[in-house]
């Protein structure tokens, strides 16, 4: 089965390439992924694939039907979305958009997902069970996972696995982390409201920039004494609006930032921790508050079963030293975690890092990948896919 799986990613590889290139030229926001949903759709029906179009708005599900006995469906998420980055590599391939980039690697996330649809639906001997592909919306704005759910995406289905390019790992190798990939990721939002007056007299005023600054500064330090320091929790303000004038004391103060934690206990907790925090402060000092905590997407939580497969397949098909265990999550996000409260799942890092030039970050507008990962991560994903059918 492994070998006759990477014949066929090698067979695919042109057309792969392609592929990517093609999506890669023709980015989307988030969305708004119409001809990119239009151009999967295509790709699955040549394979004889049953597609469902406009799928949480403009998400697409393939549907490759089992052949045996086994009732299970096994999904395969990919995501298709680009952000609003001016891409500047100079690739010959680059955005066609001014100002719209896949700087990200989502067009490499779609191009895996239709190769392993691809493969899996050449295979000799076909899968027992039904194998559902999604190719996923608005990842970037962590919303297209719950509009895919909403439209029955996961209905049925009984496991989910989900790739991301990783530039710090090297092409060709598979990155694989038990337990928490990412953080939750929150949005907090905080308004207080003082009395203005002169800045002279500040006695005879509720100043709500410095009671900001006391929430900001009591926030930080709480973490470290109220919360359990082996569940990390980082508190970010990115944005404070206040005050009209250098000589009066503002009246008023929005914050707005995001919340970012790895343990479930911790971020069922931090809304009412933060709100108990800055209104006390705000009371104190004569203040009001308005606290407004907006929960975003979990943690993504690998299942540790559907992990051993995935770790099992990917050292039969590359060897162990191609294979690297991360031994720490990322406290970036992924709405991929919203499909795990309705099936276990588990999503690796596919390294696309090259060995002999810089590797920019994602998010990047001089972010590239090693084109080599693509097979890579074919591979892997549709051999994981066998060695589930066969437990």
């Amino acid at each position: 089965m492994l070998s006759e799986i990477k014949n066929l990613a090698e067979a695919f590889a042109p057309r792969l390439l392609e592929i990517r290139r093609h999506i890669h030229a023709h980015p989307e926001l988030s969305g708004q992924e119409y001809q990119t949903a239009a151009y999967v759709a295509g790709v699955l029906s040549s394979c004889g694939i049953s597609i469902r179009e406009g799928v949480g708005k403009t998400g697409v599900i393939g549907e490759l039907a089992g052949k045996g006995a086994d009732p299970r469906t096994l999904a395969i998420r990919t995501d298709m979305d680009a952000l609003p980055i001016e891409e500047l590599t100079e690739l010959e391939f680059a955005s066609r958009k001014p100002g719209i980039m896949h700087a990200c690697g989502h067009d490499v996330h779609a191009t895996i997902g239709l190769g392993t649809a691809m493969i899996l639906s050449q295979l000799s001997e076909p899968l027992p069970g039904n194998t559902r592909f999604l190719f996923q919306p608005a990842e970037e704005i962590a919303s297209g996972a719950q509009w895919m759910v909403k439209d029955g995406a996961m209905e049925g289905v009984d496991a989910v696995y989900g790739v991301h390019v990783y530039p710090s790992v090297q092409a060709r190798h598979i990155g694989v982390r038990y337990g928490a990939l990412t953080s939750a990721a929150d949005d907090i939002e905080i308004i207080i409201r003082g009395e203005s007056g002169h800045g002279a007299r500040p006695h005879q005023a509720i100043d709500s920039i410095w009671i900001a600054a006391q929430i900001i500064t009591s926030l930080q330090q709480a973490i470290s004494r109220t919360q359990n320091p082996l569940h990390p929790i980082v508190l970010t303000f990115g944005k404070i609006e206040g005050g009209t004038a250098p000589n009066i004391i503002a009246d008023r103060v929005r914050m707005v930032g995001t919340v970012r934690s790895l343990h479930p206990e911790s971020h069922a907790s931090l809304p009412q921790w933060i709100e108990n925090i800055a209104t006390h402060i705000c009371a104190t000092y004569g203040a009001k508050c308005e606290v407004n905590y907006r929960r975003g997407v979990p943690s993504v939580q690998n299942d540790p079963t559907l992990t051993q497969i995935l770790e099992t397949a990917s050292i039969e098909a590359w060897g162990n030293e191609y294979v690297k265990i991360l031994p720490e999550p990322s406290l970036g996000a992924e709405d991929f975690s919203v499909y795990l409260d309705r099936a276990p799942g588990c999503m690796f890092r596919l390294g696309v890092g090259h060995q002999d030039r810089p590797n920019y970050p994602l998010h990047h507008p001089k972010f590239e990948i090693d084109e080599s990962a693509i097979v890579t991560g074919v591979v892997t994903l549709a051999y994981t896919a066998c060695k589930y059918w066969q437990r």
